[in-house]
């Protein structure tokens, strides 16, 4: 790849030059990801030639998505492969996370390179689905998470902490279906509005957890009744399935939601707390509890938001998804065209700088994900009195 186009901060290359990929590279200052082929590939198949990286305060995350590339390590750079041509090449410093999808193989040199350098590296299946990440030698475990295991056991303090959470994803839901209800006036969508403020009230008044819980639960299942009236276009959405997703509005959300439970996981091991020991979500085998807590407040505000641009600006249309009647586990899949404008649509989201009121400071959704969890390791070593969520205004 050209080191003007990785040094501006987006995108992708390839091993020959030509007309087609110069004019990639004046398209590069506008745009976060680039087509290498034609959008013929399924979402659940094999996949077009694709790298997506996005570059923000000298930091980048690197999506591979070409199914059969090798990753490796060449002098300064990262190399993405395949059929003996280099498909891309990003500058290997500027890489702070690298995320795989499906059938990419990493070489060792490769691997060495991102566990001595911290490179958080992330596989998911080609679906999209979270299989794990490699994580180096250097434990942060000690005082600071046995305090993490008190503090989730003072059953007080714990509930007192899972209702900030609570209380915050449901400001956050409520504000944003308010932001629409100008453009897309409902009765529904109204009485959503209404009733998400009284579940807010309330989750402070809860004495158990299970309770709480409760509240969440009625808060998600009311939110999502009045989400469909901020669409434009439902795509046959009536409300949140998950398992599977059988809606391309629900097939988005939860693409959605698992880069953003990565994304969180991330800073919670970074911050050095246990993933997996959470105040709100009950602990489970390979459940991270904690990542799930934090990223109550930042469904709405993140992911769902980032649903609502792509489709009612039809950036992602029904023609980007496939119907797979003979795959129960995946009725619906989104294309690969579809799938690289969400990542990119996810980037810009994250990437996007709001101000941090504890310090002042001007950030990106991504750094304040490890604000909020070094919030979580203060309260733990008692030099913090009470979480303080993220709450849009």
């Amino acid at each position: 790849m050209p080191a003007s186009c990785a040094e501006q901060g987006t995108c992708v290359g390839s091993s020959a030059r030509s007309r087609e990929e110069e004019a990639r590279e004046r398209v590069c200052d506008r745009l976060a990801v680039t087509r290498l082929l034609k959008d013929e590939a399924r979402w659940a198949g094999p996949v077009g030639a694709n790298v997506v990286w996005g570059l923000r305060n000298n930091v980048a995350v690197l999506y591979v998505v070409e199914q059969g590339a090798v990753l490796r390590k060449t002098g300064d750079r990262f190399l993405i492969e395949k059929d003996d041509s280099v498909v891309a090449s990003v500058p290997a410093l500027k890489i702070e996370q690298v995320v795989i999808f499906g059938n990419v193989q990493l070489t060792t040199p490769a691997i060495v390179y991102m566990l001595k350098n911290g490179i958080d590296t992330v596989f998911l299946s080609v679906s999209g689905s979270y299989y794990g990440r490699l994580l180096s030698s250097a434990s942060k475990l000690g005082e600071l998470r046995q305090r993490h295991l008190r503090l989730v056991d003072d059953a007080a303090k714990a509930l007192e902490v899972a209702q900030t959470i609570v209380a915050a994803k449901l400001h956050n839901s409520r504000t944003l279906l308010q932001r629409t209800q100008r453009d897309h006036p409902h009765p529904d969508l109204t009485a959503a509005i209404e009733t998400l403020g009284a579940l807010e009230e309330r989750a402070g008044r809860t004495t158990r957890i299970s309770s709480l819980v409760g509240v969440e639960g009625q808060g998600s299942a009311v939110y999502f009744g009045g989400f469909r009236h901020v669409l434009l276009h439902d795509l046959g959405f009536r409300g949140r399935v998950r398992r599977p997703p059988t809606d391309p509005v629900n097939v988005l959300l939860s693409f959605g939601y698992t880069l953003l439970t990565y994304g969180i996981q991330s800073a919670v091991e970074t911050v050095g707390l246990d993933p997996y020991v959470g105040f709100l979500h009950a602990p489970g085998y390979s459940r991270p509890a904690l990542v799930l807590d934090l990223m109550e407040e930042f469904r709405a505000v993140i992911v769902d938001s980032v649903v609502f641009r792509l489709i009612n600006a039809r950036i992602v249309t029904e023609d980007d998804f496939e119907l797979t009647p003979d795959d129960p586990e995946r009725p619906i899949v989104l294309k690969d065209g579809g799938r690289r404008r969400f990542l990119t649509a996810y980037e810009e989201r994250v990437q996007m700088k709001v101000t941090d009121r504890r310090s002042g400071e001007q950030v990106t959704m991504r750094r304040l994900w490890e604000l909020q969890a070094r919030q979580i390791a203060r309260l733990a070593m008692g030099e913090q009195a009470m979480y303080e969520p993220w709450r849009i205004r």
